[in-house]
């Protein structure tokens, strides 16, 4: 096969496709949203979007199941599925697992710091607001900083990603795709805010897994060119000879004695940890999500993510390298050029030559999927940090009505301006494999620092920001000096290549990590938690949100959570009361100082099992780091192993496996929803049918039987309108939601 030419990606699909998939579907969930949101009212009708703290925290009462279908959703970037493919192309099957390494961890720490969340600031909005009831406005501004870096590397990547994709395969254009993308997202997320991307995210899921399942039953099982693990084997074995891998043990794709591998492990920990720790998005679910089980949640949703790398881009990578001497591989009879690749065209290149159009088509809307829902959550997380902590903060108190039209204005600008920002970084032929590098060496810094702020109290407003500031001019230094002596000079492109972004990033993350904790045993704090458990969320019935926490540094009984700071002159014995986000209710604010309501089940925010929820999540983060990053990978690197076909043919299923259990548990969870609701009636629209999910029995009254009709398909099509279909779905993810009835028997 040549090396030297190129080949221009041929557009399989048409543009009309293109813009069909970008506009149709993003309308089309756009309606939804807003018809589950007005017309029906399921959902929402106790929970409602327009009231401030449901927009933003889903009245923090999103169940497990939902929290871990949008981890999994929201952490699935474009760059999840094309750079994961990518890595696998240019280095073998190592850069898979370690592209699922390199996400999965830090899920799984953050899981343990979700409890501390839970126990020290339940009732905080945005990470931010932590760091300035603990540090006040230097640290404050500090960190917004780097959660608006993040919020561009994150919206830049998953925009590009999208857009080189869709314009590779049906040649619409970039720029139209750069704007049309944000825009009809930020239309369903203005409808329904932060529980709309969770609903959302649980579509998207599905969807995802199962393309995945037609791609990996495709290439192992079923294609005319591959169709088995051995015959994968065969064609790697042979690429192996026709462009060997250096720095891999001889040449092969199929080893994990790796030395570029290594050094992509290295660089995706790093970028894993910085987008992360330093994304309002992860936070902001963990605010989400009910008391009891934040870390069981995020637990799931690490552990569900790992398989879509890992089995997607062992798929696709390997596919690619293995079909790219095949006529049928688009760019035929070249290789991918360099270009090509960082542009994310392997995944496609590979689905092509695979199903044809089918292929084009599926990793059109997949790619599509990962976007929306990636960006979904950048949106409302980038939308909180404006409206929260700069409005709210440094502009002028919001009262809860503000907040929302703040809300909608910022989203709406955001959709917009994300486009800009994807466009300006296309202008200058930035990339998506540019950002996946830089994205580490610009934010680890504020990684550890962040962390330490929710979880230790030696932390002093020294030690958060000085060690950061370390941790940047190290970083930075790092990353210069390492490009210019390992790459030769210092332009766009070697600042973007591994060796110049691990030179970067390791010493950013390393440096930060030592002065941050040196700097606390230096000049200690004993924080006691009563500044940041005095944040409450403010409601519509609230005169004015205040956002200012200056009070609330020392405890001081004039925060937010007093009566005099609210506008409120009623105590009672045990707590103070404030008015519920729910009007017309009540909520006592609890020692931990947030409103909690009867449909979150008024679950006692107890600190001593929150702690031991720390400790356990914390042991067994690291055991499981420990397993997947060390156990597993090291031994077969440090062996110079190279795969037998028998033991290929296990590493294959152990991926379908892994990748079957992680999306079957979103499908079970609908099942479990319908199996486990009490006896729930709900009088359907046209009132042809009484829906009895306590049994899963759907029993027509008017123009049918009165004998049960389970749901098998026929039955259900004759007795059940589509109305009828959206009361039974929204009922479905009323439980998931952790959401209520208002229907009658």
């Amino acid at each position: 096969m040549s090396e030297a030419g190129t080949k221009d990606f041929g557009h399989l699909l048409s543009q009309s496709t293109g813009y069909g998939i970008v506009v149709g579907l993003g309308a089309a969930f756009a309606v939804l949203m807003s018809e589950s949101t007005f017309r029906h009212g399921g959902i929402f009708t106790r929970y409602n979007a327009s009231n401030a703290s449901e927009f933003a925290t889903a009245s923090r009462s999103v169940k497990p199941g939902l929290i871990c279908a949008g981890i999994v959703s929201a952490w699935t970037w474009s760059a999840t599925l094309l750079q994961s493919s990518t890595a696998t192309y240019q280095s073998g099957l190592s850069d898979a697992w370690w592209y699922g390494v390199g996400g999965t961890i830090q899920i799984a720490f953050f899981a343990a710091l979700a409890a501390k969340v839970k126990m020290n600031a339940n009732g905080a909005t945005t990470f931010l607001q932590i760091a300035r009831a603990r540090y006040g406005t230097a640290c404050h501004l500090l960190f917004t900083f780097y959660c608006l870096v993040c919020v561009h590397i994150v919206s830049g990547s998953v925009v590009l990603g999208a857009s080189a994709t869709i314009n590779a395969l049906t040649g619409m254009e970039v720029y139209a795709c750069n704007f049309l993308l944000p825009i009809g997202i930020a239309a369903y997320v203005i409808a329904g805010g932060l529980r709309a991307t969770f609903i959302c995210d649980f579509t998207h899921t599905v969807i995802l897994f199962v393309i995945i399942y037609i791609f990996m039953f495709t290439t192992f099982a079923s294609s005319d060119v591959l169709g088995s693990p051995s015959k994968m084997y065969d064609l790697l074995t042979a690429a192996a000879t026709r462009s060997p891998v250096s720095g891999n043990q001889d040449g092969s794709y199929l080893t994990m004695k790796s030395n570029g591998g290594m050094l992509f492990a290295g660089c995706t920990i790093a970028s894993g940890f910085s987008g992360v720790f330093c994304d309002q998005g992860y936070w902001q679910r963990a605010i989400a999500s009910r008391p009891k089980s934040t870390t069981r949640a995020y637990m799931l949703g690490g552990l569900s993510w790992f398989s879509i790398p890992w089995a997607f881009g062992t798929t696709m990578g390997l596919a690619a390298k293995a079909l790219e001497t095949n006529p049928k591989f688009p760019t035929y009879p070249y290789a991918l050029s360099s270009s090509q690749q960082s542009a994310g065209l392997v995944a496609p290149a590979a689905a092509v030559a695979l199903l044809g159009k089918g292929g084009a088509a599926a990793i059109l809307l997949v790619t599509f999927m990962a976007a929306t829902s990636a960006a979904s959550a950048e949106l409302i997380a980038a939308a909180s940090v404006i409206v929260y902590d700069v409005i709210g903060t440094y502009y002028k108190p919001l009262t809860g009505k503000q907040i929302i039209w703040s809300y909608h204005i910022c989203i709406a600008f955001l959709g917009v301006w994300f486009g800009a920002w994807a466009s300006i970084l296309h202008s200058v032929n930035i990339d998506l494999g540019w950002l996946f590098y830089i994205q580490g060496v610009a934010l680890t810094p504020a990684v550890v620092p962040i962390a330490l702020t929710v979880c230790w109290k030696k932390m002093s407003h020294v030690s958060a920001f000085y060690g950061t500031l370390i941790g940047t001019a190290a970083g930075m230094m790092g990353w210069m000096l390492g490009c210019w002596k390992i790459n030769g000079s210092i332009n766009v492109t070697n600042l973007a290549l591994p060796t110049s972004a691990i030179s970067g990033s390791a010493p950013g993350l390393v440096i930060s990590a030592i002065a941050t904790v040196g700097l606390a045993y230096i000049f200690p704090a004993d924080y006691d938690w009563s500044g940041t458990r005095a944040i409450v969320q403010v409601d519509d019935n609230s005169s004015t949100a205040n956002l200012n926490t200056d009070h609330v540094q020392t405890g001081d009984p004039r925060g937010p959570a007093s009566p005099d700071a609210l506008g409120g002159d009623e105590k009672k014995e045990e707590g103070v009361w404030e008015r519920d986000i729910h009007p017309g209710t009540m909520a006592q604010v609890t020692e931990v100082g947030v409103a909690l309501d009867d449909e979150a089940e008024a679950e006692t925010l107890d600190r001593d099992e929150l702690q031991r929820v720390f400790v356990r999540a914390s042991w067994i983060s690291g055991t499981m780091t420990v397993i997947i990053a060390i156990i597993i990978p090291f031994p077969l690197f440090f062996s110079h192993y190279i795969y037998s076909k028998g033991f290929f043919t296990l590493w294959i299923v152990v991926a379908f496996l892994w990748a079957f259990a992680a999306g079957s548990f979103c499908i079970q969870r609908l099942v479990l929803t319908l199996h486990n609701c009490e006896d729930i009636g709900v009088q359907s629209q046209n009132s042809s049918f009484l829906v009895n999910l306590g049994d899963i029995n759907l029993s027509t009254y008017v123009g049918f039987s009165h004998q049960p009709t389970y749901m098998s398909t026929v039955p259900f099509l004759m007795g059940v309108d589509a109305s009828d279909v959206v009361v039974i779905w929204e009922y479905a993810l009323q439980n998931l939601l952790g959401t209520g009835s208002n229907h009658s028997k």
